[in-house]
């Protein structure tokens, strides 16, 4: 009799362990896995692909590169995915995100078309309902010219109040400060409104917008010259290359650090380790999914990482001046060690 009671009590356990884990993989966003991309040097998907291979997830920011080097063209490419992913029975949020154009399909039916480009990064979203099983999910991508990116992934919902937009502000001109002699000096020219962002990424926080035809003084550069700082009206922000006119050679510029425009609230100790994240994420109170939610974290965000678990599963970060925890497999370290962190 004990014997079966331990045995009872061991494939409880185990039941119980399944269950656990179930819910955490339901909650937690998903990119699935296992993706067939088929590569074309054409924007059409049409004729015989350059390359076929499997992608674990649809997450990239080629920016300026070939998605293949020596194999795919750096423009004027697509890329058609094709995997089979399992759900269980819900309700579920797809979001692409793409410069240039996407279109989602499952099993065969259109949810997503951004096949009309719109200058810039779009981000799209579709709810379905799906039955439990398998499902075959299409993601057709396409790029013309300028940065190439391309993220796809899903999140169950959560039933919550309906609440109206906030309507969208009319971006006004920035002022323009006076420039001074010599300087480096940059002009939008490839878009009516560009955003200037605390930090070098599409997910650094707007400060101000600048307009067409503006120039500023250029007063740094990342790495490899694809954003600039600028010396705007009473502060500095940056901006991404694609969009400006350099009026010589870009490299001339110093590199500056992205920290330097990343501040901390008070009574937040300073790590000296940043990451970037590789998605949008939910920022929670607490290191586990059940926990609330507190804010959204934009994809490519650099964020100040103040805290982890003991297992360094989860981060605890510092977003738009609020303190939380993301799940740490979503975020790549840029600068400092982990062992610098410490455990909370």
């Amino acid at each position: 009799m004990r014997l079966l009671s331990r045995a009872f009590l061991t494939a409880w356990f185990i039941v119980l362990s399944c269950l656990i884990l179930s819910v955490s993989v339901v909650t937690a966003q998903s990119y699935g896995s296992n993706w067939t991309g088929s590569y074309f040097n054409n924007t059409t998907w049409s004729g015989t692909p350059v390359q076929i291979r499997i992608d674990a997830q649809i997450n990239f920011n080629f920016g300026l590169n070939s998605p293949i080097t020596g194999v795919v063209n750096v423009d004027n490419f697509s890329v058609a995915w094709v995997g089979v992913q399992n759900f269980e029975a819900g309700t579920y949020r797809f979001t692409a995100v793409a410069d240039d154009g996407v279109r989602v399909r499952i099993d065969g039916q259109e949810i997503i078309n951004g096949l009309t480009p719109t200058g810039s990064v779009q981000t799209l979203t579709a709810d379905v309902s799906l039955s439990a099983g398998a499902h075959t999910i299409n993601v057709d991508y396409f790029e013309n010219t300028g940065p190439a990116i391309i993220q796809f992934y899903w999140t169950p919902i959560q039933a919550g109040p309906t609440t109206t937009p906030a309507p969208t502000a009319t971006p006004s001109p920035t002022p323009l400060p006076e420039i001074p002699p010599g300087a480096l000096r940059a002009t939008v020219i490839r878009a009516s409104v560009l955003n200037i962002r605390n930090a070098p990424s599409l997910g650094g926080s707007v400060m101000g917008r600048v307009l067409r035809g503006q120039t500023y003084a250029v007063v740094g550069r990342n790495e490899d010259a694809t954003w600039f700082l600028l010396q705007l009206g009473g502060y500095r922000g940056w901006a991404w290359g694609y969009y400006l006119f350099i009026d010589g050679n870009e490299f001339s510029a110093p590199v500056v650090s992205s920290l330097s425009v990343v501040g901390l609230p008070a009574g937040v100790t300073d790590t000296g380790v940043l990451g970037v994240t590789k998605a949008a994420l939910r920022l929670r109170a607490e290191p586990n999914v059940r926990s609330d939610q507190i804010g959204r974290v934009s994809w490519g965000s650099f964020v100040p990482i103040v805290g982890r678990t003991r297992a360094s599963d989860w981060y605890q970060i510092v977003w738009k001046g609020t303190v939380g925890w993301v799940v740490s497999g979503y975020v790549d370290l840029r600068q400092g060690e982990l062992r610098d962190v410490p455990v909370r």
